[in-house]
Formats: structure tokens, sequence, C-alpha cells
């Protein structure tokens, strides 16, 4: 997923392992080990999942694995100093925004020569875009992500309304949801995407290398996040630290009707008092602007291959097992996780899932993030001026004109500012 507060949320309870398993070498030619080591950076509702299916897949292939869980909010770093000295795992679960950092480090090997490359046709364009830095490929999808409305059945079935296609009909909806009641916004970085994207704004544009966050777009953008704080049709917690816990608990005890999350957060949703029947959580597309016009950002998981592994092809043959529609199936059962493969879609156990079936229309909508390797860099100067501007302590222009000036000096110095 992201580099946010919503990384730590994520991550938390998941153990790290701070040993440098896998074995070093300089070549990834030779003689293959046969045993994969695979850091999985999934949390604790996930590990026990992948573990299995990774199992599975060493028993069917023919090789050993060694599953070893990273806590998500290190386990970046820890790759990156682990693979620097030639240590770390032959397979690595990395968010999607790593691989291209990766990539320009030399961490990852280059599978554009490989069986992982040759026929990617079944993957979903957008989390497969996420695989590519400079025209090759370095990774191969694992799961893919939005965000959705996630909403209380009941809470809006009693109040006569319909979940919001646009930012106007939510603030309409909630007089009678009991206003600030109706939704939580969450102050964060990437939840200021959906309000961005539906506008038509980014944060970058890579191609032309330009710093496009202080457009009017997304002036207009953060002004309709904060619309719906003035006029009492949402609240938020104003400061980074709670925003995300003060959510999920908001949503989950059925004080808040409505969210805006992604299907990760599912499974803690339905540990809480308002989904005691699971089949009160309603999920849907994010409004927008205007109807059909919300779009939020694609997420996910990729699997990347260490540099100078010495088991590269079991390592090739893992992936192919783990990113196989069988595998991604098996997920979306166990999990409600979305396959990164379109046949995965139709298969039975997939389409019996009510959170894949719910989520799949968000996922040909969802907004491709800038695929460069400071990706993940550029959502710490916008969490901060977003929750600023949503607290009152500047306007979106100001906000946003810091955040240009912080992306310049600190992330894509080579960028001009407009």
């Amino acid at each position: 997923m992201r580099r946010t507060t919503l990384v730590t949320a994520m991550a938390t309870g998941v153990a790290l392992v701070l040993t440098a398993c896998g074995g070093g070498g300089s070549s990834s030619s030779g003689s293959d080990t046969g045993e994969v080591t695979f850091w999985d950076t999934s949390g604790p509702n996930e590990s026990p999942v992948f573990k299995k299916i990774a199992e599975d897949c060493a028993t069917k292939g023919g090789y050993k694995v060694k599953v070893e869980t990273q806590a998500f909010d290190g386990a970046l770093n820890n790759y990156k100093t682990a693979a620097q000295g030639g240590q770390g795992p032959d397979v690595f679960r990395a968010e999607v925004a790593w691989v291209p950092q990766l990539a320009k480090l030399g961490l990852v090997e280059d599978l554009s020569d490989t069986d992982l490359a040759k026929d990617t046709s079944d993957f979903l364009e957008a989390p497969l875009g996420s695989t590519k830095y400079e025209g090759k490929t370095y990774a191969v999808p694992q799961v893919t992500d939005s965000l959705a409305l996630l909403y209380n059945k009941k809470k809006l079935a009693d109040a006569g309304v319909e979940p919001p296609k646009t930012w106007d009909e939510l603030k309409a909806a909630a007089a009678k949801l009991g206003g600030e009641k109706a939704f939580f916004l969450n102050n964060d970085a990437y939840y200021a995407l959906p309000f961005i994207y539906g506008e038509g704004g980014d944060l970058v544009d890579a191609s032309a290398k330009k710093i496009v966050v202080n457009s009017a777009q997304n002036v207009k953008a953060l002004e309709t996040a904060k619309g719906l704080l003035d006029s009492k049709a949402a609240t938020t917690a104003l400061d980074a630290t709670n925003s995300y816990s003060n959510m999920q608990a908001a949503f989950s005890s059925g004080e808040a009707a409505m969210v805006i999350n992604g299907p990760w957060a599912v499974a803690d949703y339905l540990k809480g008092a308002a989904f005691t029947d699971k089949s009160n959580l309603g999920i849907a597309p994010v409004p927008g602007p205007s109807a059909g016009k919300g779009s939020a950002p694609v997420g996910g998981h990729d699997y990347v291959i260490r540099k100078a592994t010495k088991a590269k092809q079991s390592s090739i043959k893992f992936i192919q097992c783990m990113a196989s529609v069988e595998s991604q199936a098996a997920i979306a059962k166990e999990l409600g996780l979305l396959p990164s493969r379109k046949s995965a879609y139709q298969n039975a156990d997939v389409k019996a899932n009510a959170v894949v079936a719910a989520f799949e229309p968000v996922t040909k909508v969802a907004h491709e993030r800038p695929w460069i390797p400071e990706g993940g860099e550029l959502f710490d100067p916008l969490k901060i001026s977003y929750a600023d501007f949503l607290a009152g302590k500047k306007d979106a222009k100001a906000a946003l004109d810091d955040v240009a000036k912080a992306y310049k000096d600190k992330v894509v110095p080579e960028y001009s500012i407009g």
C-alpha cells in the first residue's frame, strides 16, 4: 500500500524479523540452491494464508521455502540494508511504490527476459504498470487494491438515503444521518487522492517532469474535502497521528455511517459491533464532483526477486505459483483481497466473495499513481499540509504551494513547478 499513516496502521502486530536470510552471493548465475526465502510484509490477518500458499507452492514445485514476516513499516529499509550487503530474502513482497525505487537502486532482478514477463496479458493494466521501470520488468503483481466508500447499510436504510455518488449527495444525506456522524474524513495524504483524482488533478506529471500538486484542480479538491467538515457533514481527528485509528473505531462501532477505505480494512471492521452481521457492510465507488467522476488510487503489492540471489530459478517458479490464478483465487476467497489477474475474477469462489465482488468495479476505474522511484516520498509533504489545511491553519493554495516547494527541494528537484 502506501508510505503514509496507513502504513503504520497496517503494520501493527506483525513480528519484525531482522535476520538477513536467503544467502548472499555476487552473481545470480550458476547453480540454484533450491531454497527460497520469502519476506512476507502482510498483516496478521493475512500472513497465515500467504504462508500456507507459499508452502503448498514449494511442495508442488520441488523446492523449499522459508517464509519470514516483516513488519510493513520497516520492511523497505530492512530490505535495502540487507540487499546492499548481498543478503536478504530471495523474494520480497513489495508495495507497488517501492518497485521503481528498488529497480533504480539495482537491488532487484530485471525479469524482462524471464518467463515471468513473457505473457502478462491476464494482469489488470493498472497494477501491471507498477512492475515496470524504464521499459523493463522488475516485478509481478500479487494483489491490487483501491479505496471505496464503505457504509453501514442499516444506518443508511433507516435514514432513507442511498450511498452517495457525489460529494454534494453526501452533504445532503448528512442531515438525515446525524450531521458530522455521517462521514469520518481521514486527514492522511493517501485519502486526499480521491478528491484530487476526482477533480482531474495529480501530484506530479512524470512524463513532463512537472510538479502539479498545487494546480487549480487540486485547490478545488481540497476545498471540497474541507467543505464536508465546514458543513457539518463529516468529522475528522485533525491530528495525523490518530486520524486513521479514530476512523476505524468510529466506523466499527457504528458511530460513523460512512468512511473511505480499502479491502485491507474489512477484516477489522467485521470484528466491530456494527458489523456482527457481515451483510451490514456496504461497499460502493468513492463519490466524485459529479456522478461517475469518482476515482481512487491504485495500491497493492508486487513480488520482486533480490539482485544476485542464489535461488533465481526457484524464485521464478515460486512467483509463478504465488501469482497464479489458483493462488490469487485462494487469497481472494480467504482474505477478500483483490486479484491482479483478470481471469481470477471469473473463479466461482472469487465471485462468491462479497467484498471482492464489490471492489471489482472500483479497480476498473482506479487511477494509476506516478510509477517513479520517488513515488513513495510524495506523501509525507502532502500529509502535513493536508492535515494543516483541514485544521484551518492554512488555505488550500498556500498548503499546496508548500507541498510543491517540498517536492522541488527534497523529492524531485529536477522537476519544474507547474
